[in-house]
């Protein structure tokens, strides 16, 4: 599996006030017993104009810009940390 993040990778789940969508996503996929690799994306979400160019991969899986995005092994798509961590509380890791 590949996650797809912005610059803050898989940190800023634990955040005091508001958590950070990429770390929350990480977080449940770790909870849930997954391995998976990391590509961190350029660009700002406040910022549209910082992530031309930068987020063409997204836009192609998803038609959208925003991260996270996890491409699972049989290259479908989940986009959004609430979505991810549904997911993966529904598919639990094999173990």
């Amino acid at each position: 599996m590949l996650l797809y993040t912005c610059h803050a990778g898989t940190r800023g789940a634990s955040a005091p006030i508001i958590k950070h969508p990429c770390g929350v996503a990480a977080r449940a996929l770790d909870e849930a017993g997954h391995t998976y690799t990391v590509k961190q994306v350029g660009g700002f979400k406040n910022i549209p104009f910082s992530r031309r160019g930068k987020r063409g991969e997204i836009r192609e899986l998803t038609g959208q810009d925003d991260v996270p995005v996890l491409v699972l092994d049989d290259d479908s798509t989940v986009h959004g940390s609430g979505e991810i961590v549904a997911w993966a509380a529904a598919h639990p890791a094999a173990g």
